[in-house]
């Protein structure tokens, strides 16, 4: 067995002196347009706040217990064993027994929404604090789905409880003024550490509203974009907080002829050439991204998963080099026959489109930039803004400037793996390398995380061929971008873990902690 059994860091506390500003406002993000059900998504990204997970990771990353004491995986690993604390209510007072864990990922598995449970074959309780999930097949990803999946309550849930959540979490939602706010305030029976605030109102304000709202001193804390990061505003400082939130261009790995099933063309015969995919990956000037486009506030990106445990820094390579490229480009059979600044190999031109959602400034300004930077090499890039229905018809044929980030390796696997040829939003590339699939399907069937990040790692890059760009270089990975929140002075926001992909809620996931500083 390997065992998961560690010292809870969510310790009962005795209630903090009341502060005569224990409450706070704030301009985080978008609306959860779906509401706030973890069987359908809500808390993916960052904490579910008003429910608790089974597990949490801390700001390290590392996996801690939450409602769990600990946790078992059989040798074949497809049992896995969760032993739960005696002391949980919900925030109705009803006590959270192993029965509510199962009611949640059937309820998950039923939705079959955001949560992927295809491999669970079932999950059963034991007794109150003990359950058991059985697993088709051994999935070491499995451990994400406990660490961010909140738990409802079986007894509460009915089809609107996404507008009305009950859940163990560190708050319970008061009102939610559609459209406008979300008010919450500290949950009495919740069992970890006390809040320091005891009233939470959320703010949905668009970019500009937000950045107005810390102007005016409305709000506490306030998310901007780049662009209005060299703005100062009395009594407030900026935190630029590291993600793996990226963005990177998509490119087709396949050549054009073949078509979905609904019809779609897919491939391009210009990105499916290697010395092209490495040639722009090598021009691009990454820092130059940062600088220009983020105004500093960023990192350059080489793969879907930066920083996290499970990325090999061997993919890092120097970039930003127009006359490696130029040679990449020579040594392929690209060569500039007719003098007009577009290399060609015999009648191909290499000219393609790359398409991003309309309306995402940042995305436009990215793939411009890219466009420039990769001109002098003699590939032409036709930048295209689209709606998101145009950009499911174009997307298996034209590079994409897409957005990805997330604390699971699962999105590798999603985006890499053969098995997800065309699977809607994930490998639109039609990408595959059967080594890369090898060193997944190792890393998927181990037995543990740790035990899958050296196939994680080897998948990108294993010496010889991977994903990256120093292999296959499907993707130009370009730009992480830092999640910038305006923050009142003296408040302590604690330490933030890496975030994923989406600004917002998973600045609240370490909520508990924040405070007012002497």
């Amino acid at each position: 067995m390997v065992s998961g059994c560690m010292s809870n860091t969510k310790e009962k506390a005795a209630n903090p002196t009341s502060n005569a500003k224990d409450q706070l406002v704030l301009s985080v993000g978008a609306e959860p347009e779906g509401g706030f059900d973890p069987t359908t998504g809500w808390g993916r990204y960052g904490s579910p706040l008003f429910q608790s997970t089974l597990l949490n990771r801390n700001s390290d990353m590392k996996i801690e217990n939450d409602l769990a004491t600990g946790y078992e995986v059989s040798s074949d690993g497809t049992t896995w064993t969760i032993k739960l604390r005696k002391d949980i209510k919900f925030s109705d007072g009803k006590p959270l027994t192993a029965e509510d864990v199962q009611f949640t990922f059937e309820t998950a598995a039923k939705n079959g929404t955001a949560i992927d449970l295809t491999n669970m074959e079932s999950v059963k309780t034991m007794d109150e604090a003990t359950v058991t999930f059985k697993l088709k097949e051994p999935q070491s990803t499995f451990i994400t789905l406990l660490v961010s999946t909140g738990i409802v309550p079986k007894h509460a849930y009915s089809k609107d409880y996404a507008s009305h959540p009950v859940g163990s979490g560190p708050f319970k939602l008061v009102q939610w003024d559609k459209g406008q706010q979300v008010i919450v305030e500290a949950n009495p029976e919740y069992y970890g550490k006390k809040p320091f605030f005891k009233k939470l109102t959320f703010l949905f304000l668009n970019e500009d509203a937000s950045f107005a709202a810390a102007k005016a001193g409305k709000v506490d804390v306030s998310y901007i974009p780049s662009a209005f990061s060299k703005q100062k505003i009395e009594g407030m400082r900026l935190e630029a907080l590291k993600t793996v939130d990226n963005r990177g261009i998509m490119f087709p790995y396949v050549k054009s002829g073949q078509k979905t099933k609904e019809g779609i063309p897919v491939g391009n015969d210009v990105t499916a050439d290697l010395s092209i995919r490495k040639a722009i990956n090598v021009a691009l000037d990454r820092k130059a991204l940062v600088t220009g486009v983020l105004e500093g506030y960023g990192s350059p990106a080489y793969t879907v998963n930066d920083g996290l445990p499970w990325w090999n820094p061997e993919t890092v390579f120097p970039d930003a080099n127009v006359n490696e490229a130029k040679k990449l480009l020579a040594d392929g059979g690209w060569k500039d026959t007719d003098g007009d600044g577009i290399v060609e190999k015999g009648a191909l031109k290499a000219q393609f489109s790359l398409v991003y959602p309309s309306g995402d400034v940042s995305r436009q300004s990215l793939a411009l930039a890219a466009a420039d930077m990769i001109k002098p090499i003699g590939i032409k890039i036709n930048v295209e803004g689209k709606s998101w229905d145009d950009l499911g018809k174009m997307m298996y044929s034209n590079a994409v400037m897409f957005g990805w980030g997330s604390h699971d390796p699962l999105e590798m696997y999603n985006l890499y793996s053969s098995k997800y040829k065309g699977a809607d939003y994930y490998n639109t590339g039609y990408y595959s390398n059967p080594t890369v699939d090898e060193w997944m399907n190792k890393a998927m069937l181990a037995r543990t995380e740790e035990a899958a990040w050296d196939n994680w790692k080897k998948s990108q890059w294993d010496g010889k061929t991977g994903s990256s760009a120093k292999g296959d270089a499907s993707w130009a990975w370009l730009v992480n971008i830092d999640h910038l929140y305006l923050v009142k002075d003296k408040l302590d926001i604690g330490k933030q873990k890496i975030h994923p992909h989406g600004h917002g809620w998973p600045v609240t996931d370490n909520i508990e902690d924040w405070r007012w500083k002497e």
